[in-house]
This record gives structure tokens, sequence and C-alpha cells, in this order.
């Protein structure tokens, strides 16, 4: 029952997340902004839906029960929510679910993005491997954590290239090199 309650607030998030993205994509369209990675999407789109059908299906089908270190990783998994919304909010309308990039803006260095280039992917990375641990899910959880890095691999060379040719991403790139405390972009 925990599960099942469990899966259907983390699917409504993803729903509002989704949402939020299409008016972001929107707003971001009409100032100029354009799409890159399209191709890949529809396949990131499928890995996410599939991570929730095999998380359900190996629960239920192998009788899964709650993790004995339940009340630690769902801890850790409130912690995650919260720097996921921090990623949320520190980007503002340039947050989505796709690479929409905006020629000639700044990328965003604030909040977590003042730490780390990309906080959000290695936030899903973490949900991607933590939810299913919740719930004794392995085969999810290994299986998942693979797919993600294979499609990351793919996005995160094609977010940077687009932003280091439409943004100041190249010269902010280069002052993180240069000095210990990273800056950021906007994904």
């Amino acid at each position: 029952m925990y599960f099942i309650i469990f899966v259907i607030l983390v699917i409504l998030q993803r729903i509002i997340e989704v949402i939020i993205a299409k008016r972001n994509e929107k707003k971001m369209l009409s100032k100029g902004a354009y799409e890159v990675g399209a191709s890949h999407y529809p396949y990131m789109i499928a890995m996410h839906v599939s991570f929730f059908i095999c998380l359900i299906a190996e629960v239920i089908l192998f009788n899964r029960g709650i993790s004995p270190l339940f009340l630690w990783l769902f801890s850790l998994f409130l912690i995650v929510q919260a720097l996921r919304i921090w990623c949320l909010l520190s980007l503002g309308s340039f947050w989505n679910t796709k690479i929409i990039i905006l020629p000639g803006s700044h990328v965003v260095k604030k909040g977590p993005y003042l730490f780390m280039r990309h906080p959000n992917y290695t936030i899903v990375s973490i949900e991607i491997l933590l939810i299913p641990l919740m719930f004794q899910a392995y085969i999810t959880a290994f299986s998942f954590t693979i797919l993600n890095f294979i499609m990351l691999s793919v996005r995160i060379p094609l977010e940077e290239k687009a932003l280091m040719e439409a943004t100041n991403y190249t010269k902010e790139f280069k002052k993180k090199m240069s000095t210990p405390l990273p800056n950021n972009h906007n994904h």
C-alpha cells in the first residue's frame, strides 16, 4: 500500500513538472529560443515511463517489500526532492525537460548551479537508483541506472555544445576551470 501511494505521488510530481516544462518552453520559444536534441527526447520519455512500469512490475511480480533501510533511504529521497525543487526554482523559466536554448542568454549561476554544472541530472540519476532501492527493486535500480547513464552521455554533450554556441557558457566554463568554485549554465 505504501508503495502504491508513493509511486502515485512521484508520478503526479512528474506530471506537474511536465506541465511546468511546457509552460516554460512556450515562454522561451516566444523569446526566440530553439530546441536541441529533439531526436533523442522521445527515447528519454520512453525511458522514464518504462522506469515506472518496470519498478511497479518488479515490486508486484517479485513481491518486493520495503527495504530494511527504508527510513534512511526515504530521508535521503526527501533531501533529493528539496534539491530538485531548488534546481527548478534556480533556473526559473529556463528549467525544462527538453534542451531549450535562448541565444545570447547568460547561464544561470545561482542555487546549485553555482556549485556544479548539471545538478538536475545528478538528482535524477540519484532518484533512478534510490527509488527502486527503497522497495528492493534491484533489477530496476541497476538497469535504469545504466540506461540513464547512456541517455546522459548523449544528452549532456548536445546541451553543452548548444550552450557554448549560443550563450556565454564557454566563458563561464573557462572561469570554472581556472577557479576552485565552479560556475554553471541553465540546465
